[in-house]
């Protein structure tokens, strides 16, 4: 039997893990507001219910029945009126996260988000519409299909669930995946498998544009999804040495080693000079301190209000090297996996993906919002704002480099194993981080001391 979603929330998981998205619980106040919400209990324990419904004259065509109603609540028979504009997005602007939050979990019975979140899961799993015989069958509710099938209808009108066709069965909105991922507080840990994949492929790689190639094809291997990142801001990554030398007539080659051990060589415009005196005051500047090069020009420019010479030449040579830091580029890796897809048997569909894998820019900017917020953050459809596809969730978080940060995550339709993805991808992340910053990864994914 396919394993649903834990929908009782207690308060004490809550408490203690984030929320997807990066939203953390106790920054909500929500560690008491959900424990002991009457919504949360079951239907069956308050009012005796057994499940069973009743079927009488007058039903709604492709309902198969009223169900009995069991007080005030109508917590075991139809639903309770959707609140005006339908269930946001944990991103809807206006209302804080914790009242949505709340407002999805009142609005909904114990039985209508257990039906929900079996259907997603069915829906992530094969990728069809979803019928209540197959809920009835597969997942243990203990309900006939007549009951299931009309929790399916609310689930429905209340923009959850949507319909393809008037005979098919139902497929989650972006609404019912939004209302499924933030429930995923308590989120799986890593598996074995996917945590062995991982530390294989990235324990042995030192520092730099490798390792992320190599995270990124890691990821979308496991995933089957396209992964992106972002590198870490060069001028922002701190540095142990900074050394300056001729390479030939109006041009100087500078050696850049980052605290985690990198090496960048950039060839720059310029003369000599007395590069000696220049790389002796560099040498001086980190000696047991390292800085990013933006730090090294700040402190040059303040030396300079007190001494000229060879502080001003030094200044102007750093100066160089920062401005000839490349801009940072969205890379992607995978694409060829993700349209191997099921859902990519529809060659517009691949058309707008491919459009939208185009438009880096926009993709690089979604990104760049993560290292704001925090935490692993998932867009599901519109909440992404691509205009080109609406089948779409993108889940990134950031990574930590020494002294800058860079993005890494994954895209893909909306069919996606959340519960898989989210816990990788931020495993993968700290993976990252820690080579990076030069630390080394035991089996455990835990740094070695």
């Amino acid at each position: 039997m396919p394993e649903i979603l834990d929908v009782t929330l207690e308060c004490p998981n809550l408490a203690a893990q984030p929320l997807v998205g990066g939203l953390h619980l106790p920054e909500l106040g929500l560690e008491h507001a959900v424990a002991g919400e009457p919504p949360i209990v079951e239907d069956a324990q308050r009012h005796g219910d057994d499940g069973r419904h009743q079927e009488g004259e007058g039903d709604e065509p492709g309902r198969g029945g009223t169900e009995t109603t069991h007080g005030a609540d109508g917590g075991g028979g139809r639903l309770p009126a959707p609140v005006s504009g339908g269930p946001p997005s944990l991103g809807e602007k206006g209302l804080p996260a914790a009242r949505l939050l709340l407002r999805v979990v009142s609005e909904l019975t114990y039985r209508s988000r257990k039906i929900l979140y079996a259907t997603v899961t069915e829906y992530i799993a094969t990728g069809e519409p979803v019928g209540s015989r197959r809920l009835a069958k597969r997942y243990g509710l203990n309900l006939s299909p007549a009951t299931i099938r009309n929790v399916l209808a609310d689930l429905e009108d209340m923009g959850y669930l949507r319909q393809p066709h008037t005979s098919a069965g139902r497929v989650p909105t972006d609404q019912g995946f939004r209302v499924f991922v933030d429930a995923l507080v308590q989120m799986r840990e890593v598996s074995t498998q996917d945590r062995a994949a991982v530390l294989d492929r990235l324990r042995d790689l030192g520092p730099g544009p490798e390792l992320l190639k190599e995270a990124g094809e890691v990821l979308s291997a496991l995933t089957g999804a396209a992964a992106v990142f972002t590198p870490p801001r060069p001028e922002e990554e701190k540095l142990i040495q900074l050394h300056f030398m001729p390479l030939r007539e109006g041009q100087l080659l500078a050696v850049l080693v980052t605290a985690g051990g990198a090496v960048q060589n950039r060839v720059l415009a310029g003369d000599a000079g007395d590069l000696q005196r220049v790389n002796n005051l560099l040498a001086e500047m980190l000696q047991g301190e390292s800085r990013s090069l933006v730090e090294i020009h700040r402190a040059l420019l303040k030396e300079m209000d007190e001494q000229r010479g060879v502080v001003e030449e030094a200044r102007a040579v750093v100066e160089k090297a920062v401005d000839s830091s490349a801009p940072v580029e969205m890379v992607i890796e995978g694409q060829g996996r993700l349209f191997d897809r099921p859902e990519f048997l529809d060659g517009d569909k691949i058309r707008r993906f491919v459009k939208t894998f185009e438009d880096k820019e926009r993709l690089a900017a979604l990104l760049a919002e993560t290292l704001s917020a925090g935490g692993v953050r998932v867009l599901i459809g519109s909440e992404a704002n691509l205009e080109d596809v609406e089948d779409i969730s993108v889940i990134t978080t950031p990574y930590s480099s020494t002294g800058s940060t860079g993005s890494i995550g994954v895209i893909g339709p909306t069919r996606m194993d959340y519960g898989k993805v989210v816990p990788l991808v931020g495993f993968t992340a700290k993976v990252v981080s820690d080579k990076l910053c030069g630390a080394a990864v035991g089996d455990e994914g835990e740094e070695e001391r």
